[in-house]
């Protein structure tokens, strides 16, 4: 299997990391970024008069679904063109499919054919229920660690992005790569 190797950096995080005001943030910047893809499907179910109970009732099946369009996301874009990934790309479905019971064997093979250019993960803000969250305090724990350990066991050296003001946390990120901002 061959590896693409990618200007593409994952913003990764637990719920209530900041990730999606970042990528926001980069977007503002002139960066090209994904969207967070669980909340596109939750709006696009939610349009259609489900609840997010009834969409997220079978949780494998929305985590393969989140999958799949990741994925899909993820073969359109250019491996050359510098990218910010939100929702911690295909390496995050790792944890997400462990947390549902499924086996991740496969979304490990899918995440190793691309060779992520950096991953930075920002530490938790105080926990906010919303709309499309179910998660519990309790679970938003257990997915912190599952994550920062599912980019260890890919290879990434992870840079923490600590607790400050969205700007700050954008010009730590810049400075990192050495971007301007």
């Amino acid at each position: 299997m061959k590896t693409i190797n990618t200007n593409w950096y994952i913003v990764a995080g637990a719920p209530c990391s900041g990730k999606t005001e970042a990528i926001k943030n980069l977007s503002s910047l002139g960066y090209d970024i994904t969207p967070e893809i669980p909340r596109i499907i939750i709006d696009a179910e939610m349009r259609n008069g489900k609840t997010v109970e009834e969409i997220r009732r079978d949780e494998a099946e929305f985590q393969k679904r989140i999958l799949q369009m990741k994925i899909k996301i993820e073969n359109e874009l250019s491996p050359k063109q510098i990218t910010f990934i939100d929702d911690g790309g295909i390496p995050a479905c790792i944890a997400y499919f462990e947390i549902a019971g499924l086996n991740p064997k496969m979304v490990i093979k899918e995440a190793r054919k691309r060779k992520y250019k950096g991953i930075f993960f920002l530490e938790r803000l105080p926990y906010k229920k919303d709309y499309a969250r179910i998660e519990d305090i309790k679970t938003a724990d257990k997915l912190e660690k599952l994550l920062l350990k599912t980019y260890q066991n890919l290879g990434y050296k992870v840079i923490l992005v600590p607790v400050k003001p969205t700007g700050e946390r954008i010009k730590f990120i810049l400075n990192k790569l050495n971007l301007s901002g």
